[in-house]
């Protein structure tokens, strides 16, 4: 089969797969210009992605909306248990990267126990129908990402709030000098990433599953924070990054297809999308474009 006849046909599942990286990465990318880091993005995903499907297996016999009411139950779920990481990060002035790692580790043990006491096993159900494509091929997810990145450039480059996000990840001291809290804009910035997260973790089992298992995410909020430090900080740039690294997911499923590359093993494919990811992180990212304050608790009397 022709090779660019089979990216043409990978597309519509290529834009499934980029786009929760995307919505979780604009997340990632809107909680490190605040001057919060957060790792915890890959657990945050777990979350929203058992609630909704929890919820849309409860609902889906019983009401004709369990989808978008389960997409807006995993972002709720994603937003309250960021929280915790902006309480231990922000508050209590914790080391972020642990915080993160905690929250990753908590998630795995809550998502596990909340399907054992549902459904008696390590998973949820399975559900009927999930979000399909429409006519043109085009799943829903991927207008709600477009959105989510519109806004999202709108808020950071022609709002007041914009300025100040970027002002405490780069100068808090200064945005306190001027009468702005630091501590309230970073809270903001986390429930903001953890909502994102959360609807991400929602579209990828809705769309790529059947139900919710532990391998759901499967290092997919990872992937997002990579694409935050690929994209360099900044919309556009986090969407090229992760296009780059959904494409590289798709191609793991469908390259196979190609008759050129049938005598690799099928590991190889599997661990291609992990294998780009770090080779453009090593290749192309740096320090010099994070914020300044990223990782750096806030503290009052340090002028």
């Amino acid at each position: 089969m022709d090779f660019f006849l089979i990216i043409w046909r990978m597309l519509p599942s290529t834009f499934m797969i980029v786009s929760p990286i995307l919505i979780a990465a604009i997340g990632g990318m809107i909680c490190e210009r605040s001057g919060v880091v957060n790792i915890a993005l890959e657990g945050l995903m777990a979350m929203g992605a058992m609630t909704a499907a929890v919820f849309h297996v409860l609902l889906e016999t019983k009401i004709g909306f369990s989808i978008p009411l389960a997409l807006l139950l995993a972002a709720a779920a994603g937003g309250l248990f960021s929280l915790i990481h902006a309480f231990a990060s922000i508050t209590l002035r914790a080391d972020q990267v642990v915080s993160g790692t905690g929250i990753n580790l908590l998630a795995n043990g809550v998502t596990v126990f909340v399907c054992q006491l549902l459904f008696s096993m390590d998973r949820s159900q399975n559900y009927r129908m999930g979000m399909r494509s429409d006519r043109i091929g085009i799943y829903p997810t991927v207008w709600i990402a477009l959105a989510i990145l519109g806004i999202s450039w709108f808020m950071l480059y022609k709002r007041p709030w914009g300025l100040r996000l970027r002002a405490a990840g780069e100068h808090p001291q200064a945005l306190a000098s001027a009468g702005v809290s630091v501590i309230k804009i970073r809270y903001i910035a986390v429930l903001i990433s953890g909502i994102l997260a959360g609807l991400a973790g929602g579209c990828i089992v809705l769309t790529q599953d059947i139900q919710f298992t532990v391998s759901t995410i499967n290092g997919k909020g990872f992937i997002a924070l990579a694409a935050v430090s690929f994209g360099r900080w900044v919309p556009l740039g986090v969407l090229g990054a992760s296009f780059l690294f959904g494409l590289s997911s798709a191609l793991a499923v469908n390259i196979i297809n190609i008759s050129g590359l049938q005598f690799l093993p099928s590991e190889f494919f599997n661990a291609l999308p992990y294998l780009i990811t770090l080779i453009t992180l090593v290749l192309f990212s740096g320090k010099d474009y994070a914020p300044r304050a990223a990782g750096k608790p806030y503290d009052k009397g340090i002028s």
